[in-house]
């Protein structure tokens, strides 16, 4: 099964414009990302999908594989699809341009259980809520899940509702990373969004509405964007840390 990821990246930004661009440790965000996703060890292709010719150079000259998209589209999905037109694979899988700490690991876990679960049309991940705190906040999206560890609904409100906060619940937070099969993925953007998406400001939510079957795998990785330059400072407190515990360090590019 041939999978690619593709992380869309655009230059617009109402909280944080050029932020792919911005610099961590001497390098650009997205050139973080890319080298995080080569680490892959079941994807066979990493791109860079952008509509902004600043973002394609400074790409080009990491030696990332760049597609060209509209700057029509709305969300990041519009633009894997569009990538999907050009480029053929079974799988695709939308990274954000935002995580320079991105798991390798966690991406190949979503690979292997699509590739486990063939019927499955759209997959993607989720962790352990660690405190009420984080259960609580709006900024958290959390999910809950059937039996089957199929997604019933995401929500930025407490999610299931509790009387009392207990964290032996199955309590999980939606970490924004999807595989996408080639045919849920153009269905899936052929669709209007819907109500709930509106109401909630989650693009997942059209795929639920439209009775698409949503996979939600476990994982360890914890996820740290970049959603405003404040956030820049913690990402590079934790690579210090890294380094610190791992001083070789390892990269491998696709």
């Amino acid at each position: 099964m041939k999978s690619v990821i593709v992380i869309p990246a655009r230059y617009g930004s109402t909280r944080f414009p050029g932020k792919s661009l911005a610099r961590i440790k001497g390098r650009p965000m997205i050139q973080w990302v890319w080298e995080a996703a080569g680490r892959s060890r079941l994807a066979e292709q990493v791109i860079v999908a952008t509509d902004d010719d600043r973002i394609a150079d400074t790409a080009a000259k990491f030696g990332a594989d760049v597609v060209m998209t509209k700057k029509s589209h709305r969300s990041g999905t519009d633009r894997v699809a569009e990538v999907a037109d050009k480029i053929p694979a079974q799988l695709y899988v939308n990274v954000q341009g935002d995580e320079p700490l991105l798991a390798a690991s966690a991406v190949d876990d979503l690979i292997r259980g699509m590739a486990e679960s063939p019927r499955v049309p759209i997959g993607t991940l989720a962790h352990r809520i660690e405190t009420e705190a984080e259960w609580r906040s709006p900024e958290v999206v959390k999910v809950v899940c059937n039996r089957h560890n199929e997604a019933l609904y995401f929500s930025r409100s407490p999610l299931p509702f509790q009387r009392r906060f207990d964290l032996h619940a199955p309590l999980l937070r939606h970490v924004g990373i999807y595989a996408y099969r080639a045919a849920a993925l153009a269905t899936f953007v052929s669709l209007k969004p819907s109500a709930l998406e509106k109401a909630e400001s989650l693009e997942q939510l059209r795929a639920l509405e439209n009775g698409l079957i949503i996979q939600v795998i476990e994982t360890k990785y914890r996820c740290l964007g970049v959603d405003t330059p404040a956030d820049l400072a913690r990402v590079e407190s934790v690579l210090r840390r890294q380094a610190r515990t791992n001083p070789k360090g390892r990269s491998r590019k696709k």
